[in-house]
């Protein structure tokens, strides 16, 4: 619902904050929530409206008394910290927040600000693995190059020496030279594949890629994996590169698929492909209004412990045999697309989180 009645009127601004804004009366019934409030508390303004504030604090007490006492002019603002319900019919998410109740120029009206309490933390993180990202890539564009020009070398001598020997013993030794030269020049092709193709945008609509990839997915896995469609169908088309944004998806839902291997074998696997909308979203310092979020969540072992805060560094990767370049090359696409993606991870749970700005 817009503000556009006599409560809500002058309240508009109030929809460009981050934090969780609400305007209350005394008792605390709700007479405006902002978009951010909305977007976490998943009920629309107008459901909220009229309801009490209360009813969504598991411990209610604290906020009532706050908001008695900034009414009687005791104070002229409190803060505490609280739990808010996420959800108030399931009650499935408790968020710890901070509180903040203060007065306004209105008796009859308070302010209620909520300001998550690991939302600076995130933020914090989020600067100084962009920055890390940067440093990386750099190093990576460097030292692929460095590497690449010597290989080329070293097959043209291969070749040529090849060409000079007549034992067939020694010419098994040549091949062994060839084919880890091409395996080394592959492996630097694809650390550099990100940074070398241009961009091809168009309109993107992100279930058609969700959809193609469940279809490559469940054809390298016919028996076991039960991929799973939760998608909100309200999404807009956004501008973008498709072929790109398929491969970083595709390097995710494979990475999951490789680490459900043994519930796939008991028939027991399961990938989500869900898609959300995110509110008054901040992706590397900077603001958007609205934003898509696509969850791939699988019920694998989960990301080993020792290396989850290094996932997308390149060459790291959890399982025998893997390049571990995989969600590197997916996190590189997705910032390119001014994105991020992120990682939570539990036994049983894990959900590759990625966020794209929406015009």
């Amino acid at each position: 619902m817009q503000a556009n009645n006599q409560t809500g009127q002058g309240l508009d601004a109030l929809d460009l904050l981050a934090t969780m804004v609400a305007v209350v009366h005394p008792d605390g019934e709700c007479l405006f929530v902002n978009t951010a409030f909305e977007a976490s508390v998943r009920m629309s303004r107008r459901a909220m409206e009229h309801s009490h504030l209360q009813d969504w604090f598991a411990d209610a007490g604290r906020l009532q008394e706050a908001l008695a006492g900034v009414a009687r002019n005791a104070y002229s603002s409190s803060r505490f910290d609280a739990l808010l319900r996420r959800g108030l019919r399931t009650h499935e998410e408790i968020l710890s927040v901070h509180v903040i109740v203060s007065q306004t120029d209105k008796p009859d009206r308070l302010l209620v600000e909520l300001i998550e309490n690991e939302q600076q933390t995130r933020q914090d993180r989020e600067e100084r693995s962009l920055d890390q990202v940067q440093a990386t890539k750099e190093l990576i564009r460097n030292l692929a190059h460095e590497i690449k020009n010597p290989l080329g070398g070293i097959r043209g001598a291969a070749q040529l020496l090849g060409l000079e020997l007549d034992s067939p013993d020694l010419g098994e030794y040549i091949q062994v030279i060839l084919h880890e030269v091409d395996r080394l020049q592959s492996l630097v092709d694809r650390l550099l594949a990100p940074h070398r193709r241009a961009q091809v945008m168009g309109d993107v609509n992100i279930h058609e890629i969700c959809e193609r990839v469940r279809t490559l997915i469940l054809v390298e896995y016919p028996k076991g994996l039960h991929v799973v469609r939760d998608y909100d169908t309200s999404l807009p088309d956004f501008r973008g590169d498709r072929e790109q944004l398929l491969q970083a998806l595709l390097n995710i839902v494979q990475n999951a698929a490789q680490a459900l291997q043994g519930r796939i074998q008991d028939g027991s696997a399961q990938i989500v492909l869900k898609t959300r909308i995110g509110r008054q979203v901040t992706i590397g310092k900077q603001r958007w209004r609205l934003a898509l979020e696509l969850h791939i969540q699988d019920n694998g072992p989960g990301v080993p412990p020792e290396i989850r805060d290094r996932i997308f560094f390149p060459l790291v990767s959890g399982r025998d045999g893997g390049s571990g370049l995989g969600l590197t090359l997916s996190q590189t696409i997705v910032q390119q697309h001014q994105g991020m993606i992120e990682c939570d991870s539990e036994p049983g749970r894990t959900d590759f989180r990625i966020t794209l700005p929406l015009p």
